[in-house]
């Protein structure tokens, strides 16, 4: 008997979705993925969060539907990265302009804590609510370094390590103590830009003046009578009050994400051309993609992007490539492979339109240099084009802790990558050899995939984070844009409609998953999966010498503005 009443309810659930008016909510507080899953632990880590796609996809067609009334977000709680929420606010906006309605609400705009991202998507809104026991923490941008070398000093570890050029700030924290001028234009510089873009967009989004929204700032945190009689929100309610206000009786409330889902996907017919969708997310590395299971985020492996890019190459079927990005960066010789794959995919006469996410730099920007055109979001952070490398000597600190070493080595620099003793003079000749090297071949293949002679490329180069915005202005990037302006393009180069289906490489159903690669050209070969490997045959050096664990074409520390 229940079970028979459970199917009528589902049936009858199912008719209202076809013929009620809807309102559509979005809840931000357990954050979005920008990505598939790529392995069995981030499809664990991420199955009660909606994908970014779907959000953006559904806002899309129901701008269209008449029997969408509007729009309830949530936001608080898991942090989103700028860029992102420049993503999900630009599909609010087109979605407002449709004549929809639009809310926001939060428990609190950041609770003793700065809420600057968070309040700036909110602004997009038409009605900005806030609970009546909450903040607006409107506090604006601080970016933070701390600095190791006064305390590694006293522990007497020393560290060797070259880094090409001044702006490459990544192992300023372990020898320097404070700010290098370098190191502080190119932070002001980015906090800057990032302020520029907040003020303007609280300033559209609320009627304001941008005068008065950097007054604001400067006065904020508010709590909520104050944010009310600033303009920052229009009142102060609990979750029931906000939808008795604005759902109507007869309106069904369902999660965007599952309306974008309860659309058929126009899947292609047998031989229809396709655009083809590559993710490449977290850290750079040889091998392939996947996460560790025992935290530090999900990796972009050069064996499996290369292997989805080539499989997209090779499909008579796909006529563009869509490459997402969203990486710090990490092995340079991982991101050369991936690099070539695009080069081979444009001889190949298919467009690659690259499109980053919250960050694309170092190798993030490696990987993306070569294609067609880059789009990147205001807030995205790119270039850093440069490298470092070198060691931590921990020789002092075992001495005083009574350990001794004793290396037996056959080859004169066999033992120089030991943490227990410095680099001989020559030994540190040839790690700055190789640092010139790598620098050079960065430098040279920003200038060839961006069409700009080397003294151009060399000037924005020398390690220089850029916001998108100013990347935008400066070469690196072409348009600013998400995903589907990226998709668009694709289409529009490959003279596909506009409607024209997107396929994600690599695609493999579980019977493929199952059955063992016949050869490292088979699509299979390059699935990702767990592992815990980073900086290859010295993963164990790099977790010993405290360098970061990616590589050494990597951004410094945690880079995603928030």
């Amino acid at each position: 008997m229940d079970a028979t009443k459970t199917i009528i309810e589902a049936v009858g659930k199912m008719r209202q979705r076809r013929t009620s008016p809807l309102m559509l909510e979005l809840d931000l507080t357990e954050g979005l993925t920008d990505a598939p899953p790529a392995d069995p632990v981030s499809a664990l880590l991420s199955m009660r969060r909606a994908r970014l796609s779907d959000v953006i996809g559904g806002l899309r067609r129901a701008r269209r539907d008449p029997r969408v009334k509007g729009l309830i977000v949530k936001i608080g709680g898991h942090p989103l990265g700028l860029a992102m929420v420049q993503e999900i606010r630009n599909a609010v906006v087109h979605f407002r302009a449709a004549g929809k309605l639009t809310v926001a609400w939060a428990d609190s705009y950041g609770e003793v804590a700065n809420g600057t991202v968070p309040y700036y998507l909110a602004s997009a809104f038409e009605k900005v609510y806030l609970q009546p026991s909450g903040d607006v923490g409107l506090t604006g941008v601080a970016i933070e370094q701390r600095f190791l070398k006064g305390a590694l000093g006293k522990l007497d570890i020393d560290y060797q390590v070259g880094q090409r050029h001044q702006y490459k700030t990544a192992a300023n924290m372990f020898t320097q103590d404070h700010m290098t001028e370098a190191h502080k234009e190119m932070t002001g510089r980015l906090a800057e830009s990032l302020t520029e873009q907040l003020v303007a967009g609280i300033a559209e989004g609320r009627g304001l003046e941008p005068k008065r929204v950097r007054e604001l700032i400067d006065q904020g945190p508010f709590y909520g009578q104050e944010a009310v009689a600033a303009g920052l929100v229009d009142g102060l309610k609990y979750r029931d009050e906000v939808y008795a206000d604005h759902v109507p009786e007869e309106a069904l409330l369902l999660y965007v994400a599952r309306y974008a889902k309860t659309a058929l996907p126009k899947m292609p017919h047998p031989g229809e051309q396709v655009v083809a969708l590559v993710h490449g997310h977290g850290a750079i590395r040889l091998g392939r993609s996947g996460r560790s299971p025992l935290g530090g985020g999900s990796a972009m492996g050069s064996d499996t992007i290369s292997a989805a890019i080539r499989a997209a190459r090779r499909d008579d079927k796909v006529r563009a490539i869509v490459f997402r990005v969203d990486s710090p960066g990490g092995s340079y010789t991982a991101s050369d492979s991936i690099w070539r794959e695009v080069i081979l995919a444009k001889r190949a006469g298919k467009p690659v339109i690259v499109s980053m996410g919250d960050v694309a730099a170092s190798g993030g920007y490696f990987v993306s240099m070569a294609a067609d055109v880059i789009y990147a979001q205001p807030g995205t952070l790119t270039g850093s084009i440069g490298v470092f490398g070198g060691k931590a000597v921990l020789g002092g600190l075992l001495d005083r802790l009574g350990i001794a070493t004793e290396i037996v080595a056959e080859g004169a620099n066999a033992g120089m990558f030991s943490s227990t003793r410095p680099f001989s003079d020559s030994q540190w000749a040839r790690i700055n050899t190789w640092l010139d090297r790598v620098y050079d071949d960065f430098v040279g293949k920003v200038a060839e995939g961006r069409g700009m002679d080397r003294e151009k490329a060399e000037s924005l180069a020398r390690g220089r984070v850029w916001t998108g915005a100013d990347a935008r202005d400066n070469g690196l990037v072409d348009e600013l844009g998400g995903v589907e302006d990226a998709l668009a393009e694709a289409r529009k180069r490959a003279g596909l409609a506009a409607d024209a289906p997107v396929r994600s490489y690599p695609k493999i159903n579980p019977l493929e998953r199952l059955i063992p690669a016949e050869s490292s050209e088979d699509k299979t070969a390059a699935m990702a999966r767990v592992r815990l490997e980073a900086w290859g045959p010295l993963a164990a050096f790099a977790a010993e010498l405290g360098l970061p664990a990616a590589g050494p074409l990597v951004l410094p520390g945690q880079w995603v503005i928030r």
